[in-house]
């Protein structure tokens, strides 16, 4: 039985990735970090992630784990790993952590940036929403406000993913100007597949004037209704995934990581 456990912080750019988790025949990030370790140490483990994300999502602060019988130090697996990992992934840092630490099930809270631009950009537009709708910020704000709370998200959550909860608590949620981006800043205990994206889209579409007559805006009342439960409303419009970030993942004192 495997004997030790080995904590990951992990940055990837997820242009070419069909997300974290493996699947047959796709480049992914689990998978190609446990392909490096098997490189390294000839084991096959299970590498665990702390938020599962979408094919061109993005992580500045993703945290992994996985369970070793093998004598290599623990600081050691960052360059050896890097050795082995394409350019587009990088480990930060490699620690040996108590056994029972689940990268995913230990975390307490979980931080994500959303980036948008209404300039155009050669080099990085793989890296942001460039979205030339006229915005208005103070709209945008006031809906970023309302999602903080403890909420129902279901209705923000991709229909195949909703649990028999969706409850999620959002300690933080808030917009800033970085000269011509528009960026969005998450926090909170738990976030459901897409649900993000899914409100970046509703505020993007409720703070911007309409470019198709035949595309109906949201207004912020529904919005507000929709996320206090008085309105049993799917919401449709989900942000592109290219300007998606998992900054950071939290958990206790003794296994912190921001």
């Amino acid at each position: 039985m495997p004997t030790r456990n080995i904590k990951l912080l992990v940055e990837y750019k997820g242009t070419t990735f069909s997300g974290w988790q493996v699947q047959p025949g796709q480049r992914t990030i689990q998978g190609e970090i446990t392909a490096a370790i098997r490189k390294v140490t000839a084991c096959d483990v299970d590498v665990i992630g702390a938020g599962r994300t979408d094919a061109g999502v993005h992580a500045l602060g993703q945290v992994a784990n996985f369970h070793i019988d093998h004598p290599l130090a623990s600081e050691r697996y960052k360059d050896a790993l890097n050795f082995h990992l394409p350019d587009d992934i990088r480990i930060h840092s490699s620690v040996e952590v108590s056994a029972d630490f689940n990268s995913r099930f230990s975390a307490r809270w979980r931080r994500y940036r959303y980036v948008m631009s209404q300039q155009r950009s050669a080099i990085y537009r793989d890296l942001r929403w460039e979205n030339p709708v006229e915005i208005d910020y103070e709209v945008l704000q006031a809906a970023a406000r309302t999602v903080v709370g403890e909420h129902d998200f279901g209705p923000f959550c991709v229909t195949a993913s909703q649990k028999p909860d969706n409850t999620c608590v959002i300690a933080f949620s808030r917009w800033y100007r970085l000269g011509p981006l528009m960026v969005y800043e998450i926090c909170g205990n738990r976030f459901l597949h897409s649900m993000v994206r899914s409100l970046v889209g509703a505020m993007v579409n409720l703070a911007g004037k309409p470019q198709d007559n035949n595309v109906q805006n949201l207004t912020l009342e529904r919005f507000r209704n929709i996320i206090l439960g008085q309105i049993d409303e799917r919401v449709v419009f989900t942000a592109p995934a290219q300007g998606l970030y998992l900054v950071a993942v939290g958990y206790n004192d003794r296994e912190s990581q921001t």
